[in-house]
């Protein structure tokens, strides 16, 4: 089974422990990041990066920085990327949609919903994904 590399940028330690956790119960590789620019960081690094997961609020750059940059960028332009932002921010989801963001998840979110739209966004089809509760 392939496994898709997918980044995480989150500046909380915690919730980039908790993402990485439960993705990697199914087929992905997780490499975390911990502010903006360590995020961009990884993608000059790592070509096989299939999925983004950006926090908005990171110290040096935001996660609406960072999809700037992918989207200016013809090597990332068509990578899915997820944005995670506190309640409330609704001047930052307006702007990642401008920016053609795949999806905006809500803290604190369902890491199991963050799972589904990661293996919806990375191709990856339900049976090769763990096994769903229905």
């Amino acid at each position: 089974m392939a496994t898709c590399h997918v980044l995480v940028a989150d500046d909380e330690p915690h919730i980039g422990r908790i993402i990485k956790m439960k993705l990697e119960q199914g087929p992905f590789r997780v490499t975390l990041a911990y502010d903006g620019r360590e995020a961009l960081s990884v993608l000059e690094r790592d070509a096989d990066i299939g999925l983004a997961v950006l926090d908005v609020m990171m110290p040096h750059l935001s996660g609406l920085d960072v999809l700037a940059a992918i989207r200016g960028d013809d090597r990332w332009r068509n990578l899915p990327c997820i944005i995670l932002t506190a309640a409330g921010q609704d001047q930052q989801f307006e702007r990642a949609r401008e920016l053609g963001v795949n999806e905006f998840l809500t803290k604190p979110f369902s890491p199991k919903k963050l799972y589904a739209r990661a293996a919806e966004l990375a191709g990856i089809s339900s049976d090769e994904s763990e096994a769903s509760s229905a």
